[in-house]
């Protein structure tokens, strides 16, 4: 019998990642989901859906969900699940996202947010800009509020915080790949060891092919691609080659270049979401440099994912980014993307001998799953 209810409202993307690998690896889950559409309708509404599909049962111990459910309100509708040890996992928190107006903030978001955690047992983040840039904005976020602000409600919830890493599942039998280089069957591969053939010719090709820069992010204004193709566009200006490879997904149907297109179009080697992981990840394996320009982000799996495959990542020295990646992947502003980039262009051979240490084993399954394990009662 089920003893572990797992519910997501937004079931795409790392969500979907996360409760997957739960429910694969813990025994005895029942799993509730909806589409990963309109996450604005499924923060308001996936309550009172999952109130009336979950089926009643004396047999579940333990509740886990993400942030996007109003776990209070799904409680408040099924008090039998109230009795459940209830976990909330947030990949994201409403109190800091980036609106592009003021007046465009929709309260209830962020309020959905803490009322979830008033009524829940454990409080997991997925790093730990995402837990302080929480609780740190909490009494921010109620000056909102015309009157009646409620006190004290971060002392109410930090003891039941803590962080605890998105669980990524580091990719095996994926090896670097870069022009002209044959690999052996034992070759291994990480951002900090780009394997070369012997071959001096060959290396003559790699060295001089064009940079390869990806951009794997959703094409939406938190993860800011204006700044992306205004710094594309710098480099073609000042004339120098590169390659581009665009793979995140885009939920707008007008076209994301407008006029950039003919300015950019020689440099785009790939524009439009990649469905399959093994082709996504083989495209990342063949790229050169990573970029985020995000002003939203509070793990950033993508990124990780592209930097385990051998892609120097570049990022801005704020939100998650410090405490994820070394000095010298962090640029200060729009004028240093730009200047690192192009000595990049100008000098591949750097960016592709380059010794980027990053401790990925902290976020993998095998070094996390112990404590979630834990959390879950599983043995």
């Amino acid at each position: 019998m089920a003893k572990i209810l797992l519910i997501e409202p937004f079931y795409g993307g790392s969500h979907k990642q996360l409760i997957d690998l739960l429910f694969e690896n813990v025994l005895h889950c029942g799993l509730y989901t909806q589409t990963a559409k309109k996450w604005h309708w499924r923060s308001r509404t996936s309550a009172l859906h999952f109130a009336d599909v979950i089926p009643f049962s004396q047999t579940y111990e333990i509740l886990f969900c993400s942030s996007v459910l109003n776990l209070t309100e799904l409680v408040a509708l099924r008090p039998d699940l109230y009795k459940l040890k209830k976990i909330i996992y947030f990949h994201e928190n409403q109190l800091v996202y980036p609106v592009r107006k003021q007046q465009e903030r929709d309260f209830q978001y962020g309020y959905n947010q803490i009322l979830s955690c008033l009524v829940a047992d454990v409080i997991l983040f997925n790093s730990d800009f995402n837990r302080t840039s929480f609780l740190g904005n909490i009494k921010k976020f109620f000056k909102l509020m015309p009157d009646y602000r409620p006190m004290n409600i971060e002392q109410k919830i930090m003891n039941k915080c803590r962080t605890l890493y998105f669980p990524v599942e580091l990719i095996n039998g994926i090896k670097r790949i870069l022009p002209d280089v044959i690999y052996e069957e034992n070759d291994v591969v990480s951002s900090s060891n780009i394997l070369k053939k012997d071959n001096p010719s060959d290396k003559v090709s790699i060295d001089n092919s064009p940079l390869k820069i990806v951009w794997p992010h959703r094409w939406e204004h938190d993860k800011n691609p204006q700044l992306f193709l205004k710094t594309l566009k710098s480099l073609t200006f000042k004339g120098l080659n590169f390659d581009v490879y665009i793979l995140g997904q885009s939920f707008s149907e007008t076209d994301m270049f407008d006029d950039d297109k003919k300015v950019l179009e020689r440099h785009i080697k790939h524009c439009g979401f990649v469905a399959s992981k093994e082709d996504y990840f083989k495209i990342l394996s063949t790229c050169d440099v990573v970029i985020s320009t995000a002003v939203h982000e509070f793990f950033g799996v993508a990124m990780i994912e592209a930097a385990y495959l051998g892609c120097f990542p570049l990022v801005p020295n704020i939100l998650v980014y410090p405490e994820i990646f070394p000095t010298e992947c962090l640029y200060k502003n729009e004028v240093d993307l730009i200047g690192k980039l192009e000595s990049f262009c100008q000098n591949p051979k750097a960016v592709r001998n380059s010794n980027v240490k990053i401790d990925f084993q902290r976020f993998s399954w095998d070094s996390l799953k112990n404590d979630y394990f834990e959390l879950l009662n599983v043995k």
